[in-house]
């Protein structure tokens, strides 16, 4: 028999626990939640103070069985769940489902799974903190009021299966706000003039900067032709050089949010995806003879701070890998945001000395990925600052100035490990000018004006959604991912070319959302609620009190739309094509995977099919069936031949009608960082990329 039950949420997390805790200690998995407000009822009695009314999860029975029998034969139960509210509040279920008493010393907590950490932990076991506790209650309560209100609502006025919750409906509005704005955007004309120059056997670029020391605009090709017909001849004089050094600081270690960012830039991964990979790389990687370990801190987190044990181990592998002067100097204070809870540390490795070519053996192809992007994160950010040389040069024809900009990089600091990635692409780069003096003649051999229109504002990708819901104040670490996962389950909103777009059935909701419930899905009242639930935590309120202050309004607002909101009948598009089966029309419909082709005499006929887009291009395989546009299930788009399976002709660049010049193959539009290029299949004929 174990003296000690230790009980935490995963088998994985189980493992690697009870290998480092001893014979003593036997450790199990609870599988997450075992009580949860029922599905089927609100599950909450809004005359009793919001008493909530909890039951085991489905399927949890044999697991709290198990969990019971073993905590009857221990001397000691303790509670290991994630150091979270959602963790605290798995503890506290545990607890009262136990008969453990939460005023004990029942509560285990750590940032990381490493040895060192668990013994620590265990050492310093607490009571249950209810404050953490209540909060996440509040958090549960106030979406379940939410959810099980207005979507029997929605189902009566709109559709079935339709839904409603606080986050996601702000997620869902800052969408079609920005679609709205894009809709209403009008391009506005501007030029540029770019020359190509050349001193000596050097060349190099310049734009046009000013006239007459007055920095102008350029609107229109009478305002080039102007600043044209000012140039002289091709001989420019250099008039001044300004010679500037610019540090450049690292990027903090991740927080749960800008971790997401990153991988979504840099490695292509959902929000969904990167926080999975990296609940495997917290949990333990099995290492061979180390047996399991976890390699990463813990991932919800809203904080960039650092334990002094992970600085100095840092300071000494920077020292010994790279040399002393790369390592960090000064102790720079990083930003804490407004709303941060500063509960963790960042997300760093458990221990840098575990490189990422050291663990490429022991991980999957994904994990590899992630946790290379979290260590050289980490890695850079304890690093020295990057030195860059800027020189800009000023050109002078008569009253028109041409401005060359350039950089190179004196020391990369740490730049050598890690730059940080943007949403616009914009990588570091160098950028050199040839080594010129004041009063130098230079030739401009082309000049070249260019016509431009100002861009719309881009749509939200997942990255910068989640970005713009932390800047305004709505949501936690752990609750990014789930918000986007949902908004597109529901039908809300959808992805194409990586960027959200809203659905029609999204549209709809949100304006009946807008005109009864306001408050919902106001950015204001959703970020100051998420200030409240902090308050709670941080046992400056009660949580009943936030609830009722929040239902006396929502409650009117309910009765309002009971009576007020009309019923909206959302008509099937015409698809402009007839069933097959029965010869009624075919319409568009909307379902769980995106849009799909169903017949209107819908229930007499069940034909369904999905929506096949053509490209207008022949298979170069079979001469016979025309290309068509087709998903993976994970909906990455491919081509293939409509013919399939007869002819199995597939491409994952889209094949374009003409053929090669130079070996007459099939030419394919192959997507780049900046644009696509078209490239032959078969040798190497390029064209030019469009951006």
């Amino acid at each position: 028999m174990s003296d000690y039950l230790v009980i935490v949420e995963s088998p994985a997390k189980a493992k690697t626990i009870e290998k480092y805790l001893g014979k003593k200690y036997k450790v199990k998995a609870s599988m997450g939640h075992i009580r949860d407000l029922p599905k089927s009822q609100m599950g909450v009695n809004i005359e009793n103070h919001f008493e909530p009314k909890y039951i085991t999860i489905r399927g949890k029975g044999p697991v709290l069985k198990d969990l019971k029998t073993a905590a009857k034969k221990a001397k000691k139960v303790y509670l290991a769940a994630d150091p979270d509210r959602e963790g605290e509040a798995i503890a506290w279920h545990l607890a009262n489902s136990l008969d453990l008493d939460v005023n004990s010393d029942c509560r285990v907590v750590f940032n990381e799974i490493t040895k060192d950490a668990i013994k620590e932990s265990f050492k310093h076991p607490r009571p249950i903190n209810m404050n953490l506790v209540d909060a996440q209650q509040a958090r549960r309560i106030l979406d379940r009021l939410v959810g099980y209100n207005i979507s029997p609502l929605l189902w009566k006025k709109v559709k079935k299966g339709l839904s409603a919750g606080r986050v996601q409906s702000v997620a869902v509005r800052l969408i079609i706000d920005r679609e709205n704005e894009i809709k209403a955007f009008e391009p506005e004309e501007y030029w540029t003039i770019t020359g190509a120059f050349k001193n000596g056997k050097n060349s190099f670029q310049a734009s046009f900067y000013s006239v007459d020391g007055k920095k102008t605009k350029l609107k229109s090709e009478a305002d080039v032709k102007k600043i044209l017909d000012m140039i002289q001849n091709d001989q420019f004089t250099v008039s001044s050089i300004t010679q500037k050094e610019k540090k450049r600081n690292p990027a903090p270690p991740f927080t749960t949010s800008s971790l997401q960012q990153e991988a979504a830039r840099k490695i292509n991964f959902r929000a969904k995806k990167t926080m999975m990979i990296a609940q495997q790389l917290y949990e333990g990687i099995e290492l061979g003879k180390e047996g399991t370990v976890g390699l990463i801190t813990y991932m919800r987190t809203d904080s960039t701070r650092i334990s002094e044990v992970a600085k100095q181990e840092a300071k000494q592998f920077i020292t010994d890998k790279y040399g002393e002067k790369y390592l960090r100097k000064d102790e720079r204070k990083d930003k804490k945001q407004a709303n941060a809870q500063d509960a963790h540390e960042g997300i760093r490795p458990t221990s840098i000395f575990r490189d990422p070519a050291t663990m490429k053996p022991f991980l999957s192809r994904d994990q590899y990925k992630l946790y290379k992007l979290i260590w050289e994160r980490f890695t850079a950010s304890q690093m020295a600052q990057a030195l860059l040389d800027t020189m800009s040069v000023n050109l002078s024809n008569g009253p028109v100035l041409f401005r060359a900009t350039g950089s190179k990089i004196r020391f990369p600091g740490f730049m050598k490990v890690y730059v940080e990635g943007s949403d616009d692409q914009q990588e570091e780069s160098e950028r050199f000018l040839p080594d010129l003096k004041e009063g130098d003649a230079v030739l401009s051999e082309t000049i070249e004006p260019k016509q431009h229109f100002t861009q719309p504002p881009p749509r939200y990708t997942e990255a910068r959604l989640v970005k713009t819901l932390e800047e305004l104040g709505i949501g936690r670490p752990s609750t990014y991912a789930p918000t986007l996962d949902t908004i597109q389950k529901r039908g809300y909103v959808a992805l194409e070319n990586k960027r959200f777009v809203p659905t029609e059935l999204g549209e709809i909701v949100m304006e009946l959302i807008v005109e009864f419930f306001p408050e919902i899905i106001d950015v204001e009242f959703t970020a100051e609620m998420e200030k409240d639930l902090d308050n709670i935590e941080e046992g400056k309120v009660a949580w009943v009190n936030i609830i009722d202050q929040f239902y006396q309004d929502f409650e009117e607002n309910l009765k309002k739309a009971e009576t007020e909101m009309e019923k909206v009948e959302i008509k099937d598009e015409p698809a402009g094509e007839d069933c097959e089966l029965c010869g009624s029309p075919m319409v568009y419909k909307m379902g769980r995977y995106g849009k799909f082709m169903a017949c209107s005499n819908f229930p007499e006929c069940r034909n369904t099919k999905p929506i096949i887009k053509k490209i207008g291009v022949k298979c170069p395989k079979c001469e016979k069936g025309e290309i068509i546009e087709r998903r993976t299930k994970k909906k990455r788009i491919f081509f293939g031949c409509d013919r399939y399976p007869e002819c199995d002709f597939l491409s994952w660049d889209k094949p374009i009608e003409r053929k090669c010049p130079k070996c007459d193959h099939m030419l394919v539009e192959k997507k780049l960082k900046k644009g696509t290029q078209i490239q032959c299949v078969n040798c190497d004929y390029t064209e030019k990329s469009v951006e």
